[in-house]
């Protein structure tokens, strides 16, 4: 993912580009990318499109073209109320994850700061913990039986709450605390490479620390801010996790909860639904062709240092104190409170509020059910081998596609283009068109854990070209040249020059997609069959079905597994790493 844009690029201009001239060393290879590539991501978004625009008879019986679902949908009063509520929802929810994460990315990155490892810590762990387990854990605290409206009921025994959760403004909340870990570790990138030579000469020249921080500090960061806000706003346009467990219960509807009851009412109404979904894509590449120009620009705002340059420290002087603790509450809000209500949720047999009385009923049932329960194995099982596979393929896909475009390669634009094109569909919407492409294959696939990792493949892709293309930037191309003269084919020099020095930047890829694929739920929400849930799935599941209890202790068990999972996984890459740059 070089650049995330969307650009109107025409497969059908392919053959043309490559009989320009004959094929050389490398084009083979960029040639089966591209059928490749094209076979993965544009059949998700044309049958969407055909679906959309045709008429459904009886028994799923199909018709003639129509453009009756995109009348049904405009005359629908639910499209301009969803469609407001999202905007709202993820403009409000983006906004406080910019202030979180973003001030306590300038404390940790360029001020004498206390406790910046937990920052860190707390950024690591909340990536690690399953979005729907963050999500319970704030329903919990701010729900009827928190200490928040818990407390206020003991002091004014009013029965209505003091805050209600399950609103838009709880949304917002939650859905800001969830996105504020990696605004920090985004952002913290940006304020390391700051000059802290234009921070110093603010301040001899009489700025304030406000000053410096407002008209300097964020003024050079300003296009790496407001692009990764785009960003983060098009996360939260297209969040399900939150709307499904905190909205839906309130009568509060976005985009992709619209879309999840279209699927989930009995008949569902496949056309109108694939309607919304094109809706919601074609917002979504608008937003992301946007995005892409903010990216290009943020060149116009670099600063210029030394080879060996080392930001220095912004000296807070008696503020110190207050940056301190801005950290402390970052880390109590966004990991103490949260982890804490889903262990004491974890050892109760229902939910109870946090009081002297419930402490008589602690129990640890829920965490001897979970780990000997078959059940709860095989969810295991079923969750490691998708996310183990998909890494794995997403990083060599993306490591042969990576290298093709940063060598800008015949094809490497179209490669390009066609890696960019997942980016438009939320993770509901490529359910959607990835259940559709199941229920049409020749082999059976639906219900299956092979449809859930082809979906998963191309929906990371992106994410994956992002870790390779970078890295092989890093790698002078003479590396390369000395081995072809040395008499090494296209495959060897890949395998043995190049792939062994992409080594962290491979393995740093594949703890990513991993992750993120243990924790996304909207997509196998729709794919999973009875013996193919994921462990997100089965806990939105338990948790519908009032279960809360074994919700709580499959999160903590599975959060602290994929943890220590993902540090050994990192330890033995940094081993690799160390042995073969032989330091």
């Amino acid at each position: 993912m070089t650049h995330i844009q969307t650009r109107n690029a025409s497969v059908s201009a392919l053959p043309r580009l490559w009989l320009r001239q004959p094929l050389g060393q490398g084009n083979v290879l960029a040639f089966v990318l591209v059928v490749v590539l094209a076979l993965l991501v544009l059949p998700p978004l044309l049958v969407l499109l055909r679906i959309s625009f045709t008429e459904f008879h009886a028994g799923f019986r199909e018709g003639g073209f129509t453009f009756q679902h995109y009348v049904g949908l405009i005359q629908s009063n639910t499209l301009f109320r969803s469609t407001v509520n999202s905007v709202l929802f993820a403009a409000l929810s983006t906004v406080i994850s910019l202030i979180f994460g973003g001030i306590l990315a300038w404390l940790v990155e360029r001020t004498d700061v206390r406790f910046k490892p937990l920052a860190f810590l707390t950024s690591v762990v909340s990536m690690g913990t399953p979005y729907i387990l963050y999500v319970t854990g704030w329903l919990f605290l701010l729900g009827k039986a928190g200490p928040l409206n818990r407390t206020w009921f003991e002091l004014t025994g009013s029965p209505a709450n003091l805050f209600e959760v399950n609103s838009l403004a709880g949304m917002v909340l939650v859905e800001g605390f969830l996105w504020s870990p990696l605004v920090f570790l985004l952002l913290s990138a940006t304020f390391r490479a700051a000059n802290a030579e234009m921070e110093e000469a603010a301040r001899m020249s009489g700025a304030s620390v406000a000053d410096t921080i407002l008209r300097v500090s964020f003024q050079l960061a300003r296009p790496a801010i407001v692009a990764l806000a785009l960003f983060v706003f098009i996360r939260n346009l297209e969040a399900f996790e939150v709307p499904a467990l905190v909205g839906i219960p309130g009568n509060v509807s976005v985009l992709t909860t619209e879309i999840y009851r279209g699927m989930k009412h009995m008949p569902p109404d496949i056309g109108f639904v694939s309607a919304y979904a094109m809706v919601m894509v074609a917002v979504i590449a608008i937003l992301l062709h946007y995005y892409g120009k903010l990216s290009d620009r943020a060149e116009r705002f670099a600063s210029i240092t030394g080879k060996g340059f080392r930001p220095r420290p912004f000296r807070l002087g008696r503020l110190r104190w207050l940056g301190g603790g801005i950290i402390l509450f970052n880390f109590f809000i966004v990991l103490v409170l949260p982890l804490g209500a889903i262990f004491w949720m974890s050892v109760l047999p229902f939910v109870q509020p946090i009081r002297p009385s419930a402490f008589r009923a602690i129990t640890w049932e829920n965490y001897q059910r979970v780990l000997t329960d078959s059940y709860y194995w095989g969810l295991a099982g079923n969750t490691l081998i998708v996310a183990g596979t998909v890494a794995t393929l997403v990083v060599a896909l993306t490591f042969l596609t990576g290298w093709v475009v940063a060598r800008r390669k015949r094809g490497a634009r179209i490669i390009d283009q066609l890696v960019t094109v997942p980016l438009v569909f939320p993770g509901l919407v490529l359910g959607i068109a990835m259940l559709q492409l199941a229920l049409r294959a020749p082999v059976p696939i639906y219900g299956t854990l092979w449809i859930i990792i082809l979906g998963f493949i191309i929906r990371y892709v992106p994410y994956g070209m992002r870790y390779s293309f970078s890295g092989v930037l890093q790698i002078h191309t003479e590396l390369e040249q000395a081995a072809a003269v040395s008499g090494a084919n296209t495959r060897e020099m890949l395998f043995k020059v190049v792939a062994p020095l992409l080594v962290p930047a491979l393995a740093s890829g594949w703890i990513f997609v991993f992750l993120i694929a243990t924790k996304e739920m909207s997509m196998p929400l729709l794919l999973a069959g009875a013996q193919s849930q994921t462990i997100p799935v089965a806990m939105f599941e338990l948790w519908t079905s009032g279960q809360s209890g074994e919700v709580a202790a499959l999160g903590l068990i599975w959060a602290a597994a994929m943890t220590v999972l993902s540090a050994s996984f990192y330890a033995l890459t940094r081993q690799a790493s160390a042995a073969t740059f032989g330091k």
